[in-house]
């Protein structure tokens, strides 16, 4: 099976080699790897690390962008794949998930796509907010477009495609700010179901306070709700359990945020004393 793995990079040199070897090491006698990695034109060293991997990188595509959604759009197009699928430049696959992958849409000649396990990790690499990553896992059991509309409770790091599903979805909106991702696995649900790759995690998610996640949760969750009243409709009940869930998780992450600033003020002041 062939597949396509974007990584769109801005100035993400800290964690980018890591991203870069997950992928690359994914190759094997039954996966066809075409590595597509899309720069925004980086500033720091990237672009001496992605040289040494030149040879593992199908396209490497260096040039000024809009935004992650307009560097996938453009990884999208050139994208040759059977499974489509982008890894952000500071997250992770682990071994053996393409295999895994290309197994259960194998299964499952229906499924216009499938995920799997995803925990989120700091810098470091270490497991953080478990009670988050158990939270969505919940759902996993019960993953339908209907679901899904009501929370978005899966992890994009592991989530693949199939070319098909994606050409009738269309590409990532550009003119979102976090949410994007969201808005568009919510029409991969119209070319058909999602299977889950049961076991261990496929990828991580790595969380840090510049990521987008990191910065901008609040309006992530507006834009997810607007997605859903446009996809579902306004007074679909979907839209109206989301509405309540967006609020509920808004109110979490604030709390989380506020703790964060607090223990690193107390810690400051203790240094100073």
């Amino acid at each position: 099976m062939r597949f396509s793995i974007i990584t769109p990079n801005y100035n993400g040199e800290r964690f980018l080699e890591q991203t870069l070897q997950s992928v690359i090491n994914q190759a094997g006698d039954n996966i066809e790897l075409e590595y597509i990695v899309i720069d925004g034109g980086s500033t720091d060293d990237s672009h001496e690390i992605l040289q040494r991997y030149h040879d593992d990188i199908a396209h490497t595509v260096i040039e000024p962008d809009t935004g992650p959604a307009n560097a996938i759009n453009k990884g999208l197009r050139l994208a040759t794949g059977d499974v489509l699928a982008w890894l952000n430049a500071d997250d992770i696959y682990y071994p053996r998930t393409l295999e895994r992958v290309a197994q259960a849409l194998a299964c499952r000649a229906d499924a216009a796509f499938c995920f799997g396990n995803c925990p989120i990790i700091n810098e470091q690499g270490q497991e953080i907010r478990s009670g988050i990553t158990r939270f969505k896992e919940f759902f996993y059991p019960f993953s339908s477009r209907f679901t899904y509309q009501c929370i978005n409770y899966l992890s994009q790091p592991a989530l693949f495609f199939r070319r098909q599903a994606v050409e009738q979805a269309g590409v990532l909106p550009e003119n979102m700010v976090a949410a994007w991702d969201y808005d568009f696995i919510l029409r991969l649900w119209h070319s058909g179901d999602a299977v889950q790759v049961a076991g261990d995690p496929l990828a991580a998610f790595r969380w840090h306070e510049s990521s987008i996640s990191g910065q901008n949760f609040q309006i992530q969750f507006e834009e997810e709700y607007l997605s859903v009243k446009k996809d579902a409709g306004s007074f679909s009940l979907q839209t109206l359990v989301h509405f309540f869930v967006r609020w509920g998780i808004v109110g979490t992450y604030a709390v989380m945020a506020h703790m964060r600033k607090k223990t690193v003020g107390t810690a400051g002041r203790e240094k100073r004393g």
